[in-house]
């Protein structure tokens, strides 16, 4: 299998990179976007730890 190069050229100021990565991760299948998410939370956690899945949210409330 060869991999083919791919050049695009574009000025910075004119990308807008929070777009490009949308469409990037919109071409991508769920399994694949899952597969993303385990793979940087693993590897952010120390080993043996597990990932904190509690939440706390705290509002005041207006009355």
């Amino acid at each position: 299998m060869k991999i083919a190069a791919v050049v695009r050229k574009a000025v910075l100021k004119d990308i807008d990179e929070g777009y490009e990565d949308m469409l990037y991760w919109l071409s991508k299948t769920p399994q694949e976007r899952i597969a993303a998410v385990t793979q940087l939370r693993s590897g952010s956690l120390q080993p043996g730890q597990r990932l904190d899945k509690t939440v706390v949210i705290k509002r005041k409330l207006h009355p």
